[in-house]
């Protein structure tokens, strides 16, 4: 009688595992992102209009031709971040010395930009990411509810974008992430979680990941 209740028990014990292993994955689409094509994209997170050169001498602390509000976020959050990026992420003078003026953009040909629907980014770099380690860990972050929450700033300058695509699903799933308003935005498909502010370990983790993908800096 002993030996079938423990025979009995194991079923039960085999379904708790199995339930405690279909928690932990990623929530859609993340779960395809180990086995997809990804790429990422290093992005221009504010495009200066073009009379901002001609615009008055800003106050000490102020980048010419960034609106009041992310100039605000940049005092405020950015320095606490200078240790987390990697260098050339973020615009030249948004961290190297507030007081530095940003030089004007230069107008170019067959700009690229990111994603395709508006509004979008400049292009500074992008790259394929092909290890299949360091897309599951990005797959553990973004595709973890617990990572994200309600707070977070009212803007959206990326400086990052991911695009991924599956084989059994050719259609991109494109996605920014802004360090300056400490949040992230699916472009192309639901975003699956309640909330999409960066706690900051969430910060620190993605740093860390964005190193992996830029190791040159």
């Amino acid at each position: 009688m002993l030996l079938m209740k423990k025979a009995t028990s194991l079923p039960f014990v085999a379904v708790g595992f199995l339930s405690l292993a279909c928690g932990s994955a990623p929530a859609k689409p993340f779960d395809t992102l180990k086995n997809s094509n990804l790429i990422a994209f290093r992005l221009q997170n504010y495009d200066p209009p073009p009379q901002a050169a001609a615009a008055p001498t800003p106050q000490q602390g102020m980048i010419p031709g960034l609106p009041p509000e992310i100039t605000q976020l940049a005092q405020q959050a950015l320095p606490g971040l200078q240790a987390l990026l990697p260098p050339g992420l973020l615009p030249p003078g948004m961290l190297q010395g507030m007081q530095q003026p940003q030089q004007p953009q230069q107008p170019q040909q067959q700009e690229m930009r990111f994603p395709m629907n508006q509004p979008n980014f400049r292009i500074l770099g992008q790259t394929n990411v092909v290890d299949p380690d360091l897309k599951e860990q990005l797959a553990k972050v973004l595709g973890d509810g617990d990572k994200f929450q309600a707070d977070h700033a009212n803007c959206m300058y990326a400086e990052m974008g991911l695009s991924f695509t599956t084989t059994a699903s050719p259609t991109p799933n494109d996605m920014l992430i802004s360090f300056s308003c400490n949040q992230v935005e699916a472009r192309s498909f639901a975003w699956p979680h309640a909330n999409r502010g960066l706690k900051p370990d969430t910060v620190k983790e993605l740093a860390g990941l964005v190193q992996k993908i830029w190791p040159q800096g």
